[in-house]
């Protein structure tokens, strides 16, 4: 595919520059056609202009004018279709080029992997030499023809000239064969690999074949693919050259009709000259008009001409700025990445750094972790991105190089436009010749004009009234000749243009033949070369592609994880602030603390001091009750003082229990806080610990994330620097091969001169280079095979590190689930707590509202009985007469009313109840003994709370002691927290203990005291029996709460046993990671095995978590306990309080009204004061008269009631009537200030309407102003746009100026050449062949120098060359047309002409000397005007600044008005503000108005009151009815007309603040109506001044326009003379243009034969875009098709991640089930608690069941010790027999052994014959003689008891090995028992007390007697030390064994361990040896 594409892209980039040649020979034939155009139409002009035909010239103006327009047309639409037709050319060139370098490159692969293969070939025909010498012989041959042909093609392809489509076809037949003879040498490849395979290994024959197979389908694959390629090719091939003919045709065409329309026009032209020839006068207005018409195209055509010049210039500006920006940046980046790598660094070291510091300052990770991540951030994501700019940045480079490369190559393809242009220049020269000719005839009918129009002046001369019609027509001339000059100008700018062109097409033909000799040798090496590049760069882009594809998912996991961690550091930062809010609490509340402490010492002191002074008063009142029993008995009669005293004695108690009270609430209060406390204090302690975990949690995050980062990170860096190695030596690659081509190219343009030998040597040099660059590409290829390898290799760790990094993402999400789960768990079961806790709480408070209420009713009980007994004193009392008898003081009016009545009632009953004294005396002397009785109980009372509170103040300092070490404890580590739950639970019990019997004492304590306050018998009895029900519920509920803490710490217990198994069982997996850590050298297991070690250690912390709330549930349950007795306490205390609030009411309301209002307005509190003052005096008075009542009614001696009082009544109300009339002063003020408030409104409403007239006005002048300012700008612009065209007419008059001037020098010089001419005709001919012949050279040597970055130089250098060619185009025309004029003048006598010639030389030096004179003086107005005009622009730019100015004043402006908006809008929003409050304060003063009138009549009510016992006192005195009633009429009426008074007042007061708030409204209105005034005011005066200014400026400016308007109309009339004089040059040129015009004739016919090729092969190329468009639609679609797959890919994986969603949602609709099982388990629990009491009857039970299995343990206890007997016998027995088996092979292994180990063999023995370790080494160190005769000695006194033991057959001696390790191995397998051990499980195992424990011991024993018992009979079935494994330590030591027990130690253990059956401690590992070790260690 790639050869068919390298095949067409060349075809395509030769068929494109044919037709950029024809196209560029076409436009160089438009450019003489319009040259010789203008030089004809400057000629015509020459013709001067009669003064008679003025109209007729008129009416031609406007006929040409019409053409003019239409000609105009034609240009624009030429110039957009060249245009068009450019921009399409550009484009195919450069996709064409594009197709030429993919050829190239693909040449280049091929090329090197033919040179590959042949190596390949080579390689394995060396290797199958010895194998297969036959098949020597026949590769050979087959290899190296086809190598020669190779070479011999490639020689031939340099000499190939003519790059046409044979080219093409001969390229694509040359890739053919290439790929045949790749396709057949690999096919040899593969024999001669199967063939050294077979020789090599002959086993792996299947193998073989089946590679051999594969090798074949590939081949016969790679065949077929490449026919289909071949075919596709030729068919694209042939489409190409169909769709080149095409386009060719249709340029032609296009080309033909052009060249009609000019033929036209020229036709035209030519009658108008042969009508000026029959008549002078037509033919100059026909010249003129067709004149002005070219003068009009031509100012359309410059005007075009210009724009595009200075658009292109603007481009190629903008170009090279952005390519040196980019430069800039690239520089800037490449020091960013610098900065960047080294920031990385940092960064790297700062995280190792910062890690440190996180294990070891966890409250510091936090800010630390902030700065890292946000560092780390901009470096990554920076550094990633640039450097995938920087790789993108070297492709560029790359593919810039290779587009550089393909611009040698395609400069190839103009050679054959050369020889196209060549025939053209002499076409041209033809035409030129018949220009000549037409140009002298137009001069000799000049001339003809020339003396007509000197007849012409004589005549005008004559006539002067014609001189008026002379002056019209000079000033028409004038503006004539300003257009000439315009045209003349343009006429210059397109003939440079065109002269431009021309040199371009020139330099490049002469360039074209140089390069093209190169380009074709070079040819076939850079296609090689590009190929090979291509492929090469292909891959890099694919893999870059790849690279940036995993850059951006780690990128985007990077984003993720980041974002993670930001979440997880606002979540630290959360916490941490969280943290230090509850330090901060935590301190206050100590410090509350410490305070309620020095309080609670200082009510301690206060407490003894009141226990001293109540001890006092007790031994007062001990005193007073002997005194009272000894007088009682003596005197009755003194019972009233004795009375008296009682009532004192009865207050005092009273004011003592009070204080009790009071003290008693302090301590209450200072529990409370105390609770709280510790409440607070738990919290605390509970956030602390969530903190912590959370913080580790964080921390190991953060950790992992880090980790992450790193592999990332270095991953990234294999990747860069693996990349940069890459790009570097593809660099390096392209930097050699550019600098070999240009060492080429110079070395080809050097050898262009010399002779063909030369070019041999260079042929044979090129063919050895040849051979070193196919090397260099062979070992390029071998470099991009090791680059691949590379590649493949970073591919797989990265595949690996993204598996990874999937896996622990997976891990990370797992867990944050599984935390997120938990959280969720917890919060509900904190919710569910919660709940529980609050259900609880309502229902203490229920409790206690109940039995507050029962206490209520209690205490209203008593106070009846109370006021019964006072009812009975007061009876007493006035039947005794009693002198002075204190008033209780009742709480309410109501009630004195009610007792007023009563005694009203009692005055008629008073001879009843003088009967009833004597009963009542007895009842009294009852009472006195029964005070007597409670006031014994008050002593005894009053120790129990001395010793009470003693007992609270030791209980509380016991609590805070416990608090704080609790706090301690908290704080420890995670170990201590198992200890610490055993050391709580202990202290729960015995708290438990204590505090319900310290609540038993409180309680006991507290209702004895409670029953101070009884003082009958019956409600005494009540209140016992209610303490006794209470006390029966505290016990209930002691032993709920007992029951209760029991389940809780049974389900602790077992959720701790649980959890500490876990934490095992994880840290044995822990530490078998660790050992596969250790011996794992693999990095991954390492990391894997950190990542579970983390999640291991996450897990043990939710553990410890779980642990931890537990433990905070156990303290919960305690503070609930704490609770509940507090309540108990609480509810005994409330019937104090109760009464002390009772008490407290009346005189509470009162004060608690005025602070109420105190802080609202002052003012108001001072009346209620007053009010205040005023009830309490009437309250007095009303007390003073029910005293005089009571006299009254007690002294029925004395019938009047004071004077005084009834004189003070009147002097009240003659005050209260003074009151009033102020009143109504006040309120005839008030009324008037009003009226005046009314009167200032309606003035300030006037003042408000005016100020709203003068603000519209102020508004309507402002638009005005708006309005006229608008105008004035707009006049500004257009005087701008007047300025600008006088600024355009100037730089045209300065235009055509420079123009008169060129043409003057042009005119010098054809009459300075016309001179020398006549002498040398014949040598000027040969001179300009020989300055052709030069110039041409001069150019050839300048273009083989110039090179291709020399193009892309400045418009300036470009501007040069072009003036150089243009005076050598002008020298080049002269000299032909004066070559042709002498040709001509030597066949018609020319030596009358020469004459004339001269005489007009003469003239025509006059003329010019006049000339230079007024070219001087234009030259100095010229200047003038120049000076001027840059004045004016100054001026323009001043303006302009001023009108800027203007607009930002304008701009600033409106944002000041959107200010005052902004600020107005506010004001009126705090006004909204204040109005809002301004209600509320009326609202509130409506309210206090309220409460006052209340007050007032309160007062008035208590007014009356008094009155009417006034009116009582009355009857009683005097009786006058009469009078008392008037006065109380009156005050009835002065109160009634007070309240009316003080009702008028109220709405005078508000009626006078609302227009005080209106007033202050309207007043805050016109001071802002005012300001409003004087801004717009200010604004007004400012746009006034601006205007002013402006139209000054505006004038000025006017002014100086008109100045300039009459200086210009001067200088256009100077001008106009010039182009009188400069008209006869003109027509000189004219007659040249006729000549030129023939020539073009003939050149435009061979243009239209080229148009028609190129027309034909453009239908062709675009019949080629067509078919790409269709392969491009193709691309698109097959593109879709993969985006539609992509969409598949990306819908099924979202499926799966639905599925995802859809499965954990089941799991969590799972976990809300098992969260309602749990609330059921609940529930449950709760069901549970209520069978609490139940559970002591089963307590019960299991007492009994314990009793019964004790009665069972005692006998299985005489069990045991029968057992025991026997056992002892048994051992008595055994112990002095030895086994003779076992000291036989003791014996024997003693002399098995080495002599170096026998000394451990005899210590063996020793210690089982019972010898001291001391004995064993004084017998060692003696002679060993000895011992051996002591050996032989104890072996003759070995006793035969001792069993057999046969060897079993893996119990073989070995030799080598030691005599204790055979002994240890003996003892093992003789270890292992015959009967099976006893089986115990861990619930079995009891203690020796336990009953069960006789079973097992009853069973095992039976099995031990019978192997005693036949231990006679049968040897062999038991040893001594057949012992179960279990009882192979000796663990506890019989009791029936002392000191003087046996003393065998291998039988000890037996003896020990049989009653005991305890599992002995192994771990699982260890074997039985080593207990049999330790056994002998012993």
């Amino acid at each position: 595919m790639s050869s068919w594409l390298g095949g067409l892209g060349s075809g395509l980039g030769q068929s494109l520059s044919q037709v950029g040649g024809s196209l560029a020979s076409l436009t160089g034939q438009i450019s003489n056609f319009t040259k010789e155009m203008l030089m004809e139409g400057t000629e015509d002009v020459e013709a001067e202009l009669p003064n008679a035909r003025r109209k007729e010239v008129e009416a031609l103006h406007t006929i040409l004018r019409s053409e003019n327009k239409r000609l105009k047309k034609l240009c624009t639409d030429l110039e957009e279709k060249h245009e068009a037709s450019e921009l399409q050319i550009k484009q195919q060139s450069m996709s064409y080029r594009n197709q030429l370098q993919q050829k190239e490159v693909e040449i280049s692969h091929l090329k090197a992997r033919q040179i590959a293969l042949q190596d390949q070939l080579l390689k394995l025909q060396s290797a199958a030499q010895p194998v297969i010498s036959g098949a020597r012989d026949a590769p050979a041959t087959a290899a190296s023809p086809s190598f020669g042909y190779g070479l011999s093609h490639h020689a031939s392809a340099f000499h190939d000239d003519d790059m046409d489509f044979g080219d093409i076809i001969s390229s694509q037949r040359e890739i053919n064969r290439l790929s045949n003879e790749v396709s057949r040498l690999e096919s040899e490849v593969g024999h001669w690999r199967h063939i050294a395979q077979t020789s090599k290994a002959q086993g792996s024959d299947s193998s073989d074949q089946s590679e051999i197979c594969k090798l074949q389908n590939i081949i016969k694959e790679l065949k077929q693919n490449r026919s289909q390629e071949i075919d596709n090719h030729q068919h694209e091939m042939s489409v190409l050259q169909n769709a080149h003919q095409q386009k060719l045709t249709e340029i032609t065409r296009r080309h033909r009709e052009e060249l009609s329309d000019y033929e036209e026009q020229i036709e035209e032209l030519e009658n108008l000259l042969q009508e000026g020839g029959s008549g002078i006068a037509v033919t100059d207005h026909s010249k003129i008009h067709e004149m002005q018409k070219t003068i009009q195209v031509l100012q359309a055509e410059k005007v075009e001409s210009t724009k595009k010049i200075e658009e292109l210039e603007d481009k190629i500006k903008g170009i090279n700025k952005k390519l040196s920006s980019a430069e800039n940046d690239r520089g800037v980046l490449k020091k960013e990445q610098e900065r960047l790598s080294v920031e990385n660094r940092q960064l790297l070291e700062e995280c190792e750094s910062l890690k440190l510091e996180c294990s070891k300052l966890q409250p510091y990770a936090v800010k630390q972790s902030d700065t890292v991540t946000e560092k780390e951030r901009i470096p990554h994501s920076s550094s990633v991105e640039e450097e995938v700019f920087r790789l993108q940045q070297a492709l560029s480079d790359a593919e810039n190089e290779i587009k550089r490369l393909s611009n040698l190559n395609q400069d190839n393809n103009l050679a054959e436009d050369n020889l196209k242009l060549k025939m053209h220049v002499q076409v041209l020269e033809k035409e030129n010749s018949l220009l000549n000719q037409e140009k002298e005839e137009l001069q000799i009918s000049l001339s003809k004009l020339n003396n007509e129009y000197e007849v012409i002046k004589n005549t005008a001369a004559r006539d002067l009234d014609l001189d008026s019609e002379l002056c019209d027509l000079r000033r028409n001339l004038e503006a004539k000749e300003q257009e000439l000059n315009q045209s003349i100008t343009e006429k210059e700018i397109l003939i440079a243009e065109l002269e431009e062109l021309d040199k371009q097409n020139q330099e490049a033909t002469k360039h074209m033949i140089l390069i093209k000799d190169q380009l074709s040798k070079q040819e076939n090496e850079g296609d090689n070369v590009i190929s090979k590049l291509k492929k090469d760069l292909n891959d890099e882009e694919k893999r870059v592609h790849q690279l940036e594809n995993d850059k951006m998912s780690i990128t985007k996991e990077l984003d993720v994880h980041k974002e993670k961690l930001i979440q997880s550091e606002l979540v630290l930062s959360d916490l941490h602030l969280t943290k230090q809010k509850l330090e901060d609490k935590v301190a206050d509340l100590v410090d509350q603390l410490n305070k309620l402490h020095t309080k609670n010492l200082n009510i301690q002191k206060e407490n003894f001091e009141l226990q001293e002074h109540i001890k006092q008063k007790e031994e007062e009142l001990s005193r007073v009750r002997d005194e009272l029993i000894t007088q009682s008995l003596n005197r009755d009669s003194n019972s009233n003082f004795k009375d008296d005293l009682l009532n004192e004695r009865e207050a005092e108690v009273r004011n003592l229990r009070q204080n009790l009270s009071e003290i008693e609430q302090l301590n209450e209060n200072l529990k409370k806080v105390a609770f709280d406390l510790k409440m607070e204090n738990e919290k605390l302690n509970l956030a602390c610990e969530n903190v912590r975990h959370q913080l580790e949690e964080s921390i190991a995050g953060n950790n992992q994330i880090s980790q992450e980062k790193n592999a990332i990170v270095e991953a990234l860096k294999i990747e860069k620097e693996q990349l940069e190695g890459e790009l570097c030596r593809a660099e390096k690659r392209l930097l050699e091969e550019a600098n070999k081509y240009e060492q080429t190219m110079e070395e080809l343009s050097n050898a262009r001169n010399l002779s063909i030998s030369a070019l041999q040597l260079d042929h044979e040099h090129l063919i050895k280079l040849n051979q070193e660059k196919d090397f260099e590409i062979a070992e390029l290829k071998k470099n991009i095979k090791q680059m691949d390898t590379d590649h493949k290799e970073t591919k797989k760790i990265l595949s690996a590190s993204l598996e990874e990094q999937k896996q622990l993402t997976q891990l990370v999400n797992e867990n944050e689930i599984f935390i997120e789960k938990l959280k969720e768990r917890s919060s509900e079961l904190q919710e569910e707590l919660d709940k529980y806790t609050q259900a609880l709480r309502k229902n203490e408070i229920l409790r206690q509202t109940i039995e507050e209420k029962d206490r209520s009713l209690g205490s209203m009980k008593e106070e009846n009985n109370h006021l019964k007994e006072e009812l009975e004193r007061l009876r007493e009392q006035q039947s005794r007469a009693a002198p002075v008898a204190e008033p209780k003081t009742l709480d309410s009016i109501t009630e004195l009313e009610s007792e007023v009545n009563q005694l009203n009632i009692l005055k008629d009953n008073l001879k009843e109840e003088i009967k009833h004294h004597q009963k009542v005396i007895e009842d009294q002397n009852q009472s006195k003994i029964q005070l007597l009785q409670s006031l014994q109980e008050q002593k005894k009372e009053m120790d129990e709370f001395r010793y009470q509170h003693e007992q609270m103040n030791a209980t509380h300092t016991q609590l805070f002691l416990e608090k704080d070490e609790e706090i301690k404890n908290l704080q420890k580590t995670i170990e201590q927290i198992k200890t610490q739950l055993h050391e709580e639970r202990q202290d729960v019990q015995t708290e438990n203990s204590v505090i319900f019997q310290e609540t038993k004492v409180q309680g006991l304590n507290i209702e004895n005291g409670s029953e101070k306050h009884d003082l009958s018998k019956a409600e005494t009895e009540r209140l016992v029996k209610g303490i006794k029900e209470r006390e029966l519920e505290i016990k209930l509920l002691n032993e709920k709460n007992i029951s209760l803490t029991k389940q809780i710490d049974q389900l602790s217990r077992d959720e701790v046993g649980k959890l500490t198994q876990i934490i095992q069982q994880k840290d044995l997996e822990i530490q078998a990671l660790h050992a596969r850590i250790s011996t794992a050298s693999y990095p991954q297991d390492v990391v894997y095995l950190q990542q579970q070690l983390q999640a291991y250690a996450v897990e043990r912390e939710q553990v410890l978590a779980v642990l931890s709330e537990k433990t905070r549930e156990n303290s919960h349950l305690k503070t609930e306990y704490h609770k509940m007795m507090d309540i108990v306490a609480a509810k005994e205390t409330a019937l104090n309080k109760l009464q002390d609030e009772n008490k407290k009411l009346s005189t509470s309301f009162e004060s608690s009204g005025q602070d109420m209002f105190r802080e609202t307005i002052q003012n108001l509190s001072r009346i209620i004061r007053e009010k205040d003052i005023e009830i309490d005096a009437l309250s007095q008075k009303c007390q003073t008269l029910l005293t005089v009542l009571q006299t009254s009614n007690t002294e029925n001696e004395v019938g009047g009631v004071n004077s005084n009082q009834f004189e003070e009544l009147l002097q009240e109300r003659d005050k209260l009537k003074q009151q009033v009339k102020k009143m109504e002063e006040w309120k005839q003020q008030v009324m008037t200030t009003v009226q005046n408030m009314q009167h200032e409104s309606a003035q300030l409403h006037e003042e408000l309407h005016q100020l709203q007239a003068q603000v519209l006005v102020d508004s309507d002048n402002n638009s005005k102003l708006q309005v006229n300012y608008t105008g004035l700008i707009q006049s500004y612009e257009q005087n701008e746009t007047k300025l600008k065209n006088l600024g355009q007419e100037l730089a045209q008059v300065q235009h055509s100026i420079g123009q008169l001037c060129n043409t003057k020098d042009l005119l010098l010089g054809k009459l300075d050449i016309i001179s020398p001419q006549l002498s040398s005709g014949s040598s000027l001919t040969s001179q300009s062949a020989e300055s052709l012949r030069t110039i041409k050279s001069d150019v050839l040597s300048e273009s083989s120098k110039q090179e291709i970055e020399e193009l892309r130089k400045s418009l300036q250098e470009k501007d040069a060359t072009i003036r150089t060619l243009q005076e050598n185009n002008h020298r080049l025309s002269d000299s032909i047309a004066a070559s042709s004029e002498l040709e001509r003048k030597e066949h018609e006598q020319t030596d009358s002409e020469i004459k004339q010639l001269k005489e007009k030389q003469d003239t025509l030096q006059k003329s010019l000397k006049e000339k230079d004179l007024l070219i001087k003086a234009k030259s100095d107005q010229l200047l003038a005007l120049n000076e001027n005009f840059t004045n004016k622009v100054n001026e323009n730019e001043l303006l302009r600044q001023a009108v800027t100015n203007l607009k930002e004043r304008a701009l600033i402006l409106e944002m000041d008005i959107c200010k005052l908006k902004g600020e107005n809008e506010k004001i009126m929003e705090t006004s909204r503000e204040k109005e809002t409050e301004y209600q509320a304060l009326q609202e509130t003063n409506t309210k206090f108005s309220m409460m006052l009138r209340e007050k007032e009549f309160e007062c008035h009510s208590l007014k009356e009151k008094a009155l009417a016992f006034e009116h009582l006192l009355k009857e009683k005195e005097q009786g006058k009815t009469g009078e008392l009633n008037q006065l109380l009429n009156a005050v009835k009426s002065m109160q009634e007309k007070t309240v009316i008074f003080q009702q008028e007042r109220d709405q005078v007061m508000l009626a006078l603040k609302q227009k005080q708030m209106e007033n202050t409204a309207v007043q805050n209105e016109v001071q802002h109506l005012r300001d409003k005034e004087l801004r717009l005011n200010k604004e007004l005066e400012r746009l006034r001044n601006h205007l002013l200014e402006s139209e000054d400026s505006y004038t000025r400016e006017v002014l100086a326009a008109d100045d300039r308007e009459a200086k210009l109309r001067k200088k256009v009339t100077v001008l106009e003379e010039k182009l009188v004089s400069s008209s006869n040059a003109v027509e000189n040129a004219s007659h040249q243009a006729s000549l030129q015009v023939e020539s073009l004739q003939e050149q435009l016919n061979v243009a239209s034969k080229q148009r028609d090729e190129t027309a034909l092969q453009l239908s062709m190329s675009q019949e080629q875009v067509k078919q790409y468009a269709l392969s491009l639609s193709n691309l698109q679609m097959v593109l879709e098709h993969f985006q539609q797959e992509e969409k598949a890919m990306y819908s099924a994986e979202l499926e799966k991640h639905k599925q995802l969603v859809a499965e954990w949602k089941k799991k969590a609709e799972n976990l809300e089930g098992k969260l309602v099982s749990l609330q059921e388990r609940l529930d449950e629990a709760n069901v549970a608690l209520d069978s609490a009491s139940r559970l002591t009857e089963q307590l019960d039970l299991k007492e009994e069941q314990i009793e019964e299995l004790k009665k069972q343990n005692e006998l299985r206890q005489e069990m045991l010790d029968d057992v025991q007997k026997k056992w002892m016998d048994l051992i008595n027995s055994t112990e002095g027999k030895v086994d003779k088996v076992l000291m036989r092979n003791l014996f024997t292994g003693h002399f098995h052994t080495p002599k170096n180990q026998r000394h451990e063999v005899l210590r063996l023995m020793g210690s089982i014959l019972g010898i001291k370790k001391e004995e064993m080494e004084q017998l060692l160190n003696e002679d060993t003689g000895g011992v051996t005769r002591w050996m032989t000695g104890w072996l003759g006194r070995g006793s035969k008891s001792v069993p057999n033991t046969p060897l079993r057959p893996n119990q073989q001696p070995l030799l080598n090995s030691s005599f204790s390790e055979l002994f240890v191995k003996f003892l093992e397998t003789e270890s292992h028992p015959s009967i099976p051990p006893p089986k115990l499980s861990v619930h079995d195992m009891k203690p020796l007390d336990s009953p069960g424990r006789k079973k097992l011991d009853t069973s095992v024993p039976g099995s031990f007697k019978d192997t005693t018992e036949s231990r006679s009979g049968r040897r062999t079935d038991v040893n001594p030390f057949l012992a179960p494994r279990s009882a192979a330590v000796p663990l506890i030591n019989p009791a029936g064994l002392g000191p003087g027990g046996p003393g065998h130690l291998l039988l000890k253990p037996i003896s020990d361990v049989l009653p005991n059956f305890t599992p002995l401690p192994v771990s699982p590992d260890n074997s039985a040896g080593v207990v049999l070790k330790d056994l002998l260690k012993q």
